[in-house]
């Protein structure tokens, strides 16, 4: 019997679809949105179909691969209608309490000019830096 080498059958396409196969496994092993416990696969599965003179062969070839799903994710909404336009709403909220305000939602960007060379708060006159003084190395 003749020697078949998996590479050239179908002019290559199988080793082309394998290798693609294989990038795609090894690109979901290394995503950090699926679980490094399931385990990945590559099926690749001839079929083959003789005729009645058993002279003649087809060959239907599959490449599959399983990978890992990706890691579901959670959050929340608050819902409702709007009472006054009757419009229905969804808002996502997160890590905070429905309804509850974020000291974020409060403050209002610094207003900062240049006064005498250094950069000033305007509304509480605090001089603004971004120097970290380390206090361990201040001289005794």
């Amino acid at each position: 019997m003749n020697k078949v080498e998996l590479q050239s059958i179908v002019g290559g396409a199988l080793q082309e679809k394998f290798e693609r196969a294989f990038e795609k496994v090894v690109e979901n092993m290394q995503d950090a949105n699926t679980s490094f416990k399931i385990k990945r696969a590559i099926n690749i599965k001839l079929s083959f179909t003789q005729n009645e003179q058993r002279d003649e062969v087809s060959c239907d070839i599959d490449v599959a691969e399983k990978l890992a799903p990706q890691a579901s994710m959670r959050t929340q909404f608050a819902i409702g209608k709007d009472l006054r336009t009757g419009e229905l709403f969804a808002e996502e909220y997160g890590k905070q309490i429905k309804g509850q305000m974020s000291i974020n939602d409060f403050q209002e960007p610094k207003q900062i000019e240049e006064i005498d060379g250094k950069a000033v708060d305007v509304e509480t006159g605090e001089i603004v830096t971004d120097n970290v003084v380390d206090f361990r190395k201040v001289a005794r």
